[in-house]
């Protein structure tokens, strides 16, 4: 497990802190042999949050954008045990909004948590922007980032 200062993530959020939330379910097949969500399971709970946030709100396709957001670093703190059957919130935010890159701020909670709950587990996600041929980085385009500025908190 990576350490906080690692990844410069902590507890200290509550549910009331992540105005961009996304929906999503367990499956049977996302708990481990202890009856809990396997830690590689946040990470695509990250990752399908942090899609499905920047195509609903955009006209963006991944498979044909000229520029890709690829991820150079990742990182979740674990807090409070969730499972299968159980409906979640993943809640996203930028901590940090760069030239190419973006910082997402991630937690994950359940679903009729109160604002002023504390969150179940909490990520790190960086994303730098590419070109799709070179593979070199771009300046993020400036419909994502006005999308990113609207859940900023720097």
């Amino acid at each position: 497990m990576v350490s906080t200062a690692s990844v410069g993530i902590a507890r200290g959020a509550t549910v009331g802190d992540f105005v961009a939330r996304r929906p999503t379910t367990t499956r049977w097949s996302d708990n481990d042999m202890y009856g809990h969500l396997n830690n590689a399971v946040y990470y695509q709970l990250f990752d399908a949050a942090i899609n499905g946030w920047i195509m609903n709100e955009t006209s963006i396709d991944p498979l044909t954008a000229e520029a890709l957001g690829v991820v150079v670093e990742s990182g979740c703190q674990y807090f409070s045990q969730l499972s299968f059957p159980q409906t979640l919130l993943v809640g996203l935010r930028i901590s940090k909004l760069g030239r190419s890159s973006v910082t997402y701020d991630l937690a994950i909670f359940p679903e009729k948590a109160a604002d002023t709950d504390p969150i179940a587990a909490r990520g790190r996600w960086v994303h730098v922007y590419v070109d799709r041929s070179s593979r070199r980085p771009v300046p993020i385009p400036a419909h994502l980032r006005q999308l990113f500025e609207t859940v900023t908190t720097d």
